[in-house]
């Protein structure tokens, strides 16, 4: 694994053009400084990685637009120490970038390829998930809920409800809701039955596979 000063300097643009488009957060920022995204993604790719694109990964998914990936973060507004659930591993990279906010991440892949890269990537540098689960995002982490936070990586058509239980009273959920193109959602949890829907804007995400489908 090489992460070299060229590729230290691409991320320090990166972070200038984040900033540019309205990331404020500090730790955001920092954590998003640290991952070398190159590293997650086909070597292909290496030239393009601090680039603020998304681009093709295995199992025909994507890695996230790293304004995105900042965008949603931001959102979480996390806290160190806090229960993270995270719906779609993919390369891992989103993970990594949580992990270096001093979270705890719970994160759950359905397709088999990418559980396997990422668990990979996670031990070339040494990143540990608190819990890694290779199944359906629809279903969570029942075991270890409640979560604190919840992050979707995937666009979801309908809520899934499911998860907005897992999420602690006072937790926050951030989700990418709708078809051809999805409206970044946040549920804050008001007590056992209640939630404050919050909208900001419209994104565009792989979809987050219905729980019929078989896991790959």
């Amino acid at each position: 694994m090489i992460d070299s000063f060229k590729h230290k300097g691409n991320r320090n643009k990166l972070i200038e053009i984040l900033k540019k488009k309205g990331i404020s957060d500090e730790k955001v920022l920092e954590a998003i400084n640290k991952v070398p995204r190159h590293i997650f993604m086909d070597s292909a790719f290496e030239q393009y990685a601090y680039e603020d694109k998304a681009f093709p990964i295995a199992a025909e998914q994507t890695i996230s637009q790293p304004y995105t990936v900042a965008f949603q973060t931001q959102l979480l507004q996390l806290s160190k120490g806090e229960k993270v659930m995270e719906i779609g591993t993919g390369s891992g990279y989103q993970t990594a970038v949580l992990l270096n906010m001093n979270v705890e991440v719970y994160t759950i892949e359905r397709q088999k390829t990418l559980f396997e890269f990422s668990n990979l990537v996670f031990k070339k540098l040494k990143l540990k998930p608190k819990h890694q689960k290779f199944g359906d995002g629809y279903e969570g982490i029942p075991t270890f809920a409640p979560f604190d936070k919840i992050l979707v990586t995937a666009g979801a058509e309908i809520l899934p409800k499911t998860l907005l239980e897992q999420l602690k009273i006072g937790g926050i959920m951030v989700i990418p809701l709708g078809k051809k193109t999805q409206i970044m959602t946040s549920f804050l949890r008001l007590d056992e039955k209640n939630y404050e829907k919050t909208e900001f804007g419209i994104f565009q995400f792989v979809p987050l596979l219905e729980k019929t489908d078989k896991l790959k």
